[in-house]
């Protein structure tokens, strides 16, 4: 058998080998997730729903299946969710660089629901729409500047990456400065929700937004499995796509679209956590290449375990008070993206 028919099969093996190395760090990272805090969980804990039934939980079986379980899946979606955001954006812009929460997409969402919290207050909604309107308005916020973003880069510095993150750091500065009016008109009330948005919390995680979340997750996916092929052809050039039959402006849409969908639900759930869309697509396309076939799906677990061990910290380094999840990742975002840009530079050099 010869070396390049044995290519293949190493490739698979890694990729396999990576996959189930992702999912062992996950489940270890939920097993300490879930233990960790200022309540102690037992092994009796876990088993009282089916010695008392779901209503009868009370001391560290109701901290561990009301409070950290769901919140420890929960974290694990939104950053899967901003993970499969982050690499859809970079295959996209073909730019490693590229990051819903720098180019201003992840300020758009936060900024159409801080206008949605001071001036749609006194809408009339009922309850059980009520869930789905900061995300309605999130999505709206992030699909604008999405579009906003392409069009402007294209119109101002047509081919420039540097006038790319330009654009986005502008549009950032808008969205920031609607968002400071906002602040500024907001009641007492209002300015307490919206400082949740500033700095990030997966605090309001609950049974019910993780099976919200797992729906948009699986829709995401299934979108996302018609596009990989695609953007991998869009890795060698606008030109080299069109030559082997893909429309370029078509992919363009589809993937602004669901990359708005995704940014604008962890946004109005979480508020601003930023960096998770950066690092994890990267980490993964350092270690296994630039296949999005393996960067998006396996930069979503690694996504997934970013966020969970950060909340984790968040939760734990200074109990009883809880630190907002923002400063984590950002703290470990920030020297990251330093390093990132050297070796971008470099690379280019």
């Amino acid at each position: 058998m010869s070396a390049a028919s044995l290519r293949p099969t190493r490739l698979a093996s890694w990729r396999w080998s990576a996959t189930g190395l992702l999912f062992a760090a996950l489940a270890a990272g939920l097993i300490i997730a879930v233990q960790a805090g200022a309540v102690s969980v037992t092994l009796n804990d876990w088993l009282a729903p089916l010695q008392s039934g779901d209503d009868g939980l009370s001391g560290g079986a109701y901290v561990l299946w009301h409070i950290r379980l769901p919140r420890a899946l929960f974290a694990v979606l939104i950053g899967a969710i901003l993970a499969l955001a982050g690499g859809l954006t970079q295959g996209l812009f073909r730019n490693p660089l590229a990051d819903p929460g720098l180019l201003g997409i992840s300020s758009g969402a936060a900024c159409f629901g801080a206008i949605t919290i001071v001036f749609a207050a006194g809408l009339h909604v009922a309850p059980e729409l009520r869930l789905w309107l900061l995300p309605a308005a999130a999505f709206g916020g992030a699909m604008l500047i999405c579009v906003l973003l392409d069009r402007v880069a294209r119109w101002a510095t047509p081919g420039s990456i540097v006038g790319l993150l330009l654009t986005g750091v502008a549009l950032n500065a808008i969205t920031v400065a609607v968002m400071g009016l906002c602040i500024y008109m907001a009641s007492d009330d209002q300015l307490r929700t919206l400082t949740f948005w500033t700095l990030g919390s997966l605090s309001a995680g609950s049974w019910r937004q993780v099976a919200a979340l797992l729906a948009v997750m699986l829709v995401a996916l299934w979108a996302t499995r018609h596009l990989m092929r695609a953007l991998n052809a869009l890795a060698l050039g606008v030109s080299s796509a069109q030559h082997v039959g893909i429309d370029v402006g078509k992919l363009r849409t589809q993937v602004i679209v669901l990359v708005a969908l995704l940014t604008g639900f962890a946004v109005a759930w979480c508020g601003g956590i930023g960096f998770i869309g950066l690092i994890a697509p990267h980490l993964v396309r350092t270690w296994l290449g630039a296949d999005q076939r393996k960067v998006l799906p396996l930069g979503m677990l690694a996504g997934g375990l970013l966020l969970l061990l950060a909340d984790t910290l968040a939760r734990t380094v200074a109990i009883p008070a809880e630190v907002p999840v923002g400063i984590f990742t950002a703290l470990l975002g920030g020297p990251f993206f330093l390093m990132l840009l050297r070796r971008f530079r470099h690379s280019n050099a």
